[in-house]
């Protein structure tokens, strides 16, 4: 898979082309995706092969047009191209940069800069409710005018569940999208969350210091430094794992205020390897969400922490033995 970051840009087309955020990367844009690999083969002949590229941006537009109502990321941008990195049905991505120049653009003038001079797209895939360029004009019926005119057809689809039950929703009218999968995770059903997303929902960030209370008690954690931006699970205590060079490691995994101890009401993300002594100080890390365990508490006593810490660790095990395998492998 080609990446293109730098402007000004020219792929020698042509191509079948998406758009849009694909925070996350989930099933539904998976889906778009087959779609769009599919349909470049049917248009492609001997002569002249049509690839398909993947068109997203360097950051999410909301953080740009309506700052305060960015939703929280569920991957940086580094993380999305390692994932879309993982789908042979891609040729090429496109980052373009999203600033207040892109915001101000009109509709018609970024179909002409990035599909037709850019990507000379022969079909564009999009969702049903695609919207783009100064004050969101361009949409679906713009991208059928145009293309009419101007040689690529498109393509809007549904969101993938609308006509069956997507998880985490009791009467099937949630759909599998990035909005359902944050509103899942910050609910703490990060299984429901991963079935939408085809994998474990992942927060990386950099291990730092702690006060090595954990240690104290015979449960020594990584305390993980995660960017706020990104979508953060509910409070309280998960099995999961820690990704190291790879390496996905069974834990049990803290996040929220340490009741038992702080008075700041901080919120940390700390995470008990399962079996490791290592130094983790100063790597880079990712924490995989598995299965909410519980709330945080406040204890009485260190005797009920430790007690109640020896059961976290043995279901965060049994979690690990029974599914870690599964979820080893990508991203």
């Amino acid at each position: 898979m080609q990446v293109i970051r730098h402007e000004p840009w020219y792929v020698p087309g042509p191509f079948a082309v998406t758009i849009g955020a694909y925070d996350g990367v989930h099933l539904g844009h998976r889906a778009v995706i087959q779609m769009l690999a599919d349909r470049a083969r049917e248009l492609s002949t001997p002569d002249e092969p049509v690839r398909t590229a993947l068109v997203t941006f360097d950051r999410h537009p909301a953080e740009i047009i309506r700052p305060e109502a960015a939703p929280p990321l569920l991957t940086s941008l580094e993380h999305k191209l390692e994932i879309l990195e993982s789908i042979p049905e891609l040729d090429v991505v496109v980052v373009l940069r999203f600033d207040k120049m892109r915001r101000e653009e009109e509709a018609n003038q970024f179909v002409w800069d990035v599909l037709v001079d850019g990507l000379s797209a022969r079909c564009i895939v999009v969702g049903e409710d695609f919207h783009f360029g100064k004050n969101r004009a361009g949409d679906v019926a713009l991208l059928e005018t145009m293309g009419a005119e101007l040689g690529f057809e498109v393509h809007a689809l549904g969101l993938l569940g609308d006509d069956r039950a997507a998880p985490g929703s009791d009467d099937g009218s949630a759909s599998f999208s990035s909005t359902r999968v944050r509103e899942l995770i910050q609910r703490g059903d990060v299984g429901s969350a991963a079935e939408i997303l085809g994998r474990l929902h992942e927060l990386r960030g950099v291990v730092t210091h702690g006060d090595a209370r954990g240690r104290d008690l015979g449960f020594p954690t990584a305390n993980v430094d995660v960017d706020r931006r990104y979508c953060w699970p509910a409070d309280g205590v998960y099995a999961g794992a820690l990704v190291l060079d790879g390496e996905a490691l069974g834990s049990a995994i803290s996040l929220g205020t340490r009741e038992s101890f702080d008075t700041d009401h901080s919120r940390l993300v700390e995470v008990h390897v399962l079996d490791w002594d290592g130094d983790l100080y100063d790597r880079e890390v990712g924490v995989r969400f598995g299965e909410f365990l519980r709330p945080q508490r406040k204890f009485t006593s260190l005797d009920e922490l430790t007690t109640q810490l020896n059961d976290d660790v043995a279901r965060a095990r049994r979690w690990a033995d029974d599914n870690l395998a599964d979820h080893s492998r990508g991203s």
